[in-house]
């Protein structure tokens, strides 16, 4: 093995990648749907707007997860993108196990979506196409219903902690 081949190997470890991937900051959504008449969701901060007409965007979801499963089936999923003032309801949605939706305010939609109330802004999407990518799915999601406060900030994931907006 070349010392160019060596340093690469280094390079493309996962926590390396992991701390360069984290300089871009991003917003951090709760995915959710009703499944057999109770809340299951989880959190990401892997979405991304895709496309005006037709209205899509995507979301990706490890491999690893053991809520995906549960949600993929669902005819509609909300998509929430938690606020400045929801850090404890991100990590409740991405904790392992316990009630994640305990003390959250969320409602559902007629269609099965849940949606975190005070959220910035929230989305009503069902599963367009699904694309397997290495160690994740990157999730197309046709949107069919959306709305948001601008009022609201975002919370914001940046190099492995929350962050909030500021004004320039």
């Amino acid at each position: 093995m070349t010392q160019a081949q060596a340093q690469n190997d280094v390079a493309l470890h996962p926590a390396e990648l992991r701390r360069v991937f984290g300089a871009f900051p991003t917003g951090v959504t709760a995915i959710a749907a009703l499944v057999d008449g109770a809340p299951v969701g989880l959190a990401a901060s892997s979405f991304t707007s895709v496309s005006l007409d037709p209205p899509l965007v995507s979301v990706c979801v490890a491999h690893s997860s053991t809520t995906w499963p549960v949600l993929s089936g669902s005819a509609r999923l909300g998509v929430s993108v938690l606020s400045a003032q929801q850090e404890l309801a991100c990590r409740q949605l991405a904790a392992r196990d316990g009630d994640r939706f305990a003390s959250l305010d969320w409602r559902a939609t007629e269609d099965g979506a849940v949606l975190v109330e005070q959220a910035a802004a929230w989305l009503d999407c069902s599963v367009e196409q699904l694309i397997r990518a290495g160690d994740h799915d990157i999730v197309l999601l046709r949107v069919h219903e959306l709305d948001a406060d601008p009022a609201v900030p975002p919370l914001v994931f940046h190099a492995s902690g929350f962050r909030r907006l500021e004004a320039a």
